[in-house]
């Protein structure tokens, strides 16, 4: 028998776990900046919108699948982090459609993107000339980051995770012996052991899993 108690509940309960997780696996699904945060918007608002309105469905039942989705979720989010090849598996990487002015049409193929595609995110990033662009970067979210010739200094992080970007360093025209050696200077043994870092001005700015 349908009574409003009863939807009523299932909304306070479906609310106070939405605000719950969000405050546990952190803000990125109030912005999404990755498929996964896409996914867990869309299964947790299919979940509780099928749930309220269904009888056959108690209570108890709809916590336990909160309480199993919320377990993925936060197991996922933890081996994206710490393990890079999942997060790899699990959100892709930023791909690279031009390069020092050249168009690279088989990265643009791999991130699925048409010609009439690039040539929409281009313009819509403000490019007009791709000769002028030093580097165009498909980020996973499917927005477009231009670097144009002449800008100053990379304003990519060149550490993310404890994992190197191999593409930035080749930006900078740096290695990763070069890399290691900064890293030293500032205290630091292992990348590993670095939570994010930026190559700015000709200085490495670097946050550590450890700092406060």
């Amino acid at each position: 028998m349908f009574t409003y108690s009863d939807v009523l509940l299932k909304l306070v309960v479906g609310f106070l776990f939405i605000t719950i997780l969000i405050n546990l696996t952190g803000k990125g699904n109030l912005a999404p900046t990755s498929a996964m945060d896409q996914l867990q918007n869309y299964v947790l608002g299919g979940i509780i919108g099928g749930v309220i309105y269904n009888l056959a469905i108690t209570m108890a039942q709809f916590l336990v699948i909160l309480l199993l989705w919320a377990l993925l979720i936060m197991v996922t989010r933890y081996l994206k982090t710490h393990l890079h090849w999942f997060g790899k598996l699990i959100e892709g990487e930023p791909i690279t459609i031009v390069r020092n002015g050249e168009m690279l049409v088989e990265n643009c193929l791999k991130a699925n993107l048409s010609a009439k595609d690039v040539d929409f995110k281009l313009r819509t990033a403000g490019v007009y000339d791709i000769s002028q662009v030093k580097r165009a970067i498909v980020e996973q979210n499917g927005s477009l980051t231009v670097l144009n010739r002449g800008e100053g200094s990379i304003r990519y992080p060149v550490i993310v995770d404890g994992q190197v970007d191999p593409d930035v360093l080749e930006l900078m025209d740096k290695d990763e012996g070069w890399l290691i050696e900064e890293l030293k200077k500032q205290g630091i043994d292992q990348i590993k052991d670095v939570f994010w870092a930026t190559y700015r001005d000709k200085s490495l700015t670097v946050a550590k899993f450890d700092d406060n």
